[in-house]
């Protein structure tokens, strides 16, 4: 067999976690190729080491183009990291069909097809790692994010099985839990909610949560959260680890509210929720 690739594929690059960690990984050594939609986006990463390429996870050949280009220059693409991702707010009965279908193409199918181009060469080398983002609310719901939380449910699931289908080919899936990290995130998804906004029975709710969104990145809460060089830390610690960890939770808060809801049943979960967000009514 020849050379192993351990060339680094990051999706998602344009700012937050995926920046960091192209940074972080490229400075530690690695071979690191950093997407966008727009490649204009990050143009800047090269100055720190990294190979850019445009890549929109909701386009198969965009996808495709990326994903044959890495294994053309070293192989196989040896670690991807499925970091691209958004949050999609608004009560369930509220928000477009149409944008609950957009939250699922970029969360979840995208993640699932990319990791589906590059195994076929990580199997050919039996070696790679798949590293999924997922997040505190991957095991946990906080009302008025419903559709975001089911597709971190579902990355959970995903990573789950996908783990135990691809060890024997020599290939790590580990699933990274941020809890609060500080980033353009609760911006973006305070934007997205707004826009699935109507007049009817949940508008106070919906401006609420908006509110209350904002409020956590912003209020005493955050310092239980960090920033995205906390995740991408653990992303590389992950990486380099000869027997790579299943799942990571990343920040105190993550460790405390997943343990939290573990440990409450749905009757004093749903009072602790009634006492941070109105009920609809």
């Amino acid at each position: 067999m020849g050379d192993i690739s351990k060339a680094v594929l990051i999706t998602g690059c344009s700012s937050g976690i995926g920046e960091a960690t192209a940074r972080r990984l490229a400075a530690g050594g690695w071979t690191v190729y950093a997407t966008a939609r727009r490649l204009e986006a990050i143009e800047h990463l090269k100055d720190a080491g990294c190979r850019t390429l445009a890549l929109d996870v909701t386009d198969e050949a965009s996808m495709r183009a990326a994903a044959d280009e890495v294994q053309r220059v070293e192989g196989a693409v040896g670690v991807l990291i499925n970091n691209a991702g958004y949050s999609q707010g608004g009560a369930i009965e509220s928000v477009p069909l149409e944008a609950a279908r957009s939250q699922f193409e970029t969360n979840v199918f995208g993640l699932i097809r990319m990791t589906q181009l590059v195994l076929p060469a990580m199997r050919a080398q039996h070696w790679g790692k798949v590293v999924n983002i997922g997040s505190m609310g991957g095991k946990l719901t906080f009302p008025g994010g419903g559709l975001y939380h089911a597709t971190k449910y579902a990355v959970e699931a995903i990573s789950d099985a996908l783990r135990f289908e691809v060890k024997g080919f020599g290939i790590d899936v580990v699933l990274l839990e941020p809890g609060l990290i500080v980033t353009e995130f609760a911006a973006n998804a305070v934007a997205k909610a707004s826009e699935a906004m109507t007049d009817g029975p949940y508008t106070e709710f919906d401006a609420k949560v908006s509110a209350l969104t904002t409020g956590v990145y912003e209020g005493p809460m955050r310092h239980l959260g960090g920033g995205p060089e906390v995740v991408a830390k653990a992303i590389d610690k992950a990486i380099s680890r000869r027997r790579a960890p299943s799942r990571v939770p990343v920040t105190a808060s993550a460790r405390l509210s997943i343990l939290q809801r573990k440990l409450l049943p749905d009757r004093v979960w749903d009072a602790a929720m009634r006492s941070q967000f109105p009920q609809p009514k």
